[in-house]
């Protein structure tokens, strides 16, 4: 089992999914709408979740501003439709999964690049 929050842009669908895969998940559209991209990395790391996005900010927050993370996992994807974007979930959580704590991961329909920061 993984902990993760999955961000607003990414929907509901991700964090259905991960459920019923049997991981520990926080939606943020469901338990904290509108929060900050700061503060939901911050919460993240205080409680060991890994942050699922479609969102380019976060690797800004990583990368550029130097801020901790548990791991991220950001899709990039060209069909942005929630049955897409749980098909490529499933696919990385179910062929990396503990592989993703501490890395930045970007998914595309073509690659999944795992690097470790």
């Amino acid at each position: 089992m993984l902990r993760f929050v999955v961000d607003e842009s990414t929907g509901r669908g991700v964090s259905q999914w991960l459920r019923d895969a049997g991981h520990d998940v926080v939606c943020i559209t469901e338990s904290m709408p509108e929060t900050r991209d700061s503060d939901i990395l911050d919460m993240a790391v205080r409680d060991r979740r890994i942050v699922v996005t479609n969102d380019k900010d976060f690797g800004e927050l990583v990368f550029r501003s130097g801020k901790r993370h548990v791991g991220i996992l950001m899709f990039r994807l060209a069909d942005e439709s929630s049955v897409n974007r749980v098909r490529m979930a499933a696919l990385t959580v179910e062929q990396y999964g503990a592989q993703l704590v501490g890395a930045f991961t970007v998914v595309t329909e073509t690659a999944i690049r795992i690097r470790r920061i």
